[in-house]
């Protein structure tokens, strides 16, 4: 046993050089590199996350390992719209899980068809696929499409085609890194999913271009996200409705990051009046506690599932259910939508008026809003941690400000006044 500990012990050691800065001094508190080192040394490394190390939250805020609180500006890619630990939604949960967690779709529980009345009622559709992840739901979304393509559009056999958008994300499964166009996220991946067309996003002369009589469906976000917060100009999205229309190509709305009040609106195609044909949602559904998704649509479609065709062990499950039912009460009930919007305002308006070397500009819609940057937008990241603002690049010159919904303005405040103070170090050492 000492033989084989030792090297775990070596590594654990060399592995605390990453936390000295340049006198040598270490950046964090002993418990926090050693929670860190340890996760490193049994986690496979595919996230670069930030040197925090979070032990509680609530609402728009998070506490460290040593007390000290800092403003999530992450809001986990937009599945904390309600913000942490909302007590309506922890209630539903702790309530729950007292009286039936799984069944599994082979037996009905009670707590399904309130949840499915309530999510169909709030998206405007007439049935759901209730499922679990956002990735899922996206899945679920394409078997859709590429159902109706054979059975109803009668595009033959294996030729039905889906047009996607560069710089889209949909996912990390292998069907969305075959419509991704990101080399790293599709490198070593190989072979691909055949039947998706990638053309550029907000460009609806080259979606016309790419809609043949074997598309079934497009796939869109309706503000690309993870792609760099990428906002499509005014009246593409009802061009692209009127496009999949007149060629009998479902629209497929992917709003697991932008829908249930992130951009301003309850669904970012609210925007422009516009309908999907299948809406897939997710993230915010599961109200911070529990991974939820679903795939939306009319009974029209929705009569081509049939049993055996598509399914999931713990999508519909009593505790998400109930956990999803209570997200949207507090999402509807507290008018999330309206909350970012004038949030998102105040913040666009606030950093647009920081003037610095280091902002290219700003951009974004509601609370889902990126900062292009000059510099690396992961200095600009840890800048902003060092003074108790956690906010993440997501591509290497823009960083992304997406809080919880719940924010109030004292902590929108809180957040210029940091942007200035990480903005004021950046531009003095450059």
């Amino acid at each position: 046993m000492v033989a084989s500990d030792k090297p775990l012990e070596t590594a654990k050691a060399g592995s605390q050089e990453k936390f000295l800065n340049s006198d040598g001094v270490y950046l964090l508190s002993d418990r926090a590199r050693e929670l860190i080192s340890d996760e490193e040394r049994f986690a496979a490394r595919n996230y670069a996350p930030l040197d925090l190390v979070v032990e509680r939250a609530e609402g728009a805020w998070l506490w460290d390992v040593t007390g000290r609180r800092y403003l999530d500006c992450i809001s986990s890619y937009s599945a904390l719209n309600v913000g942490h630990c909302h007590p309506r939604v922890r209630a539903a949960l702790v309530e729950q899980a007292g009286r039936v967690t799984l069944t599994s779709r082979a037996l009905h529980n009670d707590r399904l068809p309130a949840f499915l009345e309530r999510l169909t009622r709030v998206c405007g559709y007439d049935k759901a696929v209730p499922m679990n992840t956002g990735v899922e739901a996206v899945e679920t979304a394409i078997k859709l499409a590429r159902r109706w393509g054979y059975a109803v559009k009668r595009i033959p056999e294996g030729r039905a085609e889906i047009v996607v958008f560069e710089n889209n994300f949909h996912g990390r499964t292998l069907t969305a890194v075959s419509a991704s166009t990101t080399p790293e996220h599709r490198e070593g991946f190989g072979p691909f999913l055949p039947g998706l067309v990638a053309v550029p996003f907000g460009d609806a002369d080259a979606l016309e271009r790419a809609i043949t009589a074997n598309c079934c469906a497009v796939l869109l976000e309706p503000i690309q996200g993870e792609g760099g917060v990428n906002v499509p100009p005014d009246g593409y999205l009802k061009r692209v409705r009127s496009l999949c229309s007149a060629n009998r190509a479902l629209l497929i709305a992917d709003e697991v990051q932008t829908g249930f009040g992130r951009t301003g609106d309850m669904f970012a195609c609210d925007r422009e009046g516009v309908k999907a044909d299948v809406l897939v949602v997710g993230k915010a559904l599961g109200g911070g506690y529990y991974p939820v998704s679903a795939a939306l649509a009319d009974d029209e479609l929705m009569r081509l599932f049939q049993p055996g065709d598509h399914g999931s062990t713990f999508g519909g499950n009593p505790l998400a259910s109930a956990v999803a039912l209570a997200a949207l009460d507090v999402i509807v009930s507290e008018d999330l939508p309206a909350r970012a919007q004038r949030a998102g305002d105040a913040i666009v308006r606030g950093l647009r008026e920081l003037a610095s070397p280091a902002v290219a500009g700003v951009r974004g819609r509601g609370l889902l809003i990126g900062v292009a940057t000059t510099v690396p937008a992961r200095r600009l990241s840890e800048a902003l941690l060092e003074r108790g603002v956690a906010a993440k690049e997501t591509r290497a010159d823009l960083l992304r400000i997406a809080p919880p919904l719940v924010i109030d303005d004292d902590a929108v405040g809180y957040l210029l006044e940091r942007f200035r103070e990480a903005l004021a170090a950046i531009d003095a050492r450059p």
